[in-house]
């Protein structure tokens, strides 16, 4: 069943989300393990932007996000999204591959630049192997062909909000000696 196919979902999500099998999925590059306590934490203090210029898909993932949830911020463009104020709070950004003006690669790449390294989910209805390769090598949490399974979405945006966390992202490096 995909994202697309509307919110007919939101009634399994509480037996999904308890199931062990979503909590431990291996997802992009690694084992999502979120505890119980942590992922209410996490649902409850995370604001997730969408950035996607269909609206269809941009409004069926906030609905559905907001069901679970999360705090959510939805823009039709990178531009909206980069001028927002929301910006600054955005623990988890999910950003479509293709839009007009710039694409969620090029987003991406801008909030790197200007040092706002925010966790990242691709979304692509015209996937590229090379282009996803590429953007996992870069860092970006997920990138996932549409239609997607929802499951797949949660796995990423709970691997993607444990990056956004400061004791998995900020912890200071212990110098060695050598480097002293």
């Amino acid at each position: 069943m995909s994202l697309n196919q509307g919110l007919v979902l939101q009634a399994r999500y509480s037996g999904i989300l308890g199931a062990k099998s979503v909590r431990n999925r291996t997802i992009g590059r690694g084992i999502v393990s979120v505890s119980h306590a942590s992922e209410a934490l996490l649902s409850k203090q995370s604001l997730i932007s969408i950035v996607d210029d269909d609206p269809s898909f941009r409004d069926s993932v906030r609905r559905l996000l907001k069901s679970l949830g999360y705090a959510v911020a939805a823009f039709p463009s990178a531009a909206e999204f980069l001028q927002s104020p929301k910006l600054a709070g955005t623990a988890c950004l999910v950003a479509d591959v293709q839009m007009p003006t710039m694409t969620g690669v090029e987003l991406y790449g801008n909030l790197i630049e200007t040092g706002r390294a925010i966790p990242t989910i691709l979304v692509t209805a015209y996937p590229d192997d090379d282009v996803q390769q590429r953007m996992l090598t870069l860092g970006v949490v997920c990138y996932l062909r549409k239609p997607f399974e929802e499951a797949d979405l949660i796995g990423c945006l709970r691997s993607a909000l444990v990056r956004a966390t400061p004791t998995a992202t900020s912890r200071p490096r212990r110098r060695r000696a050598r480097d002293r």
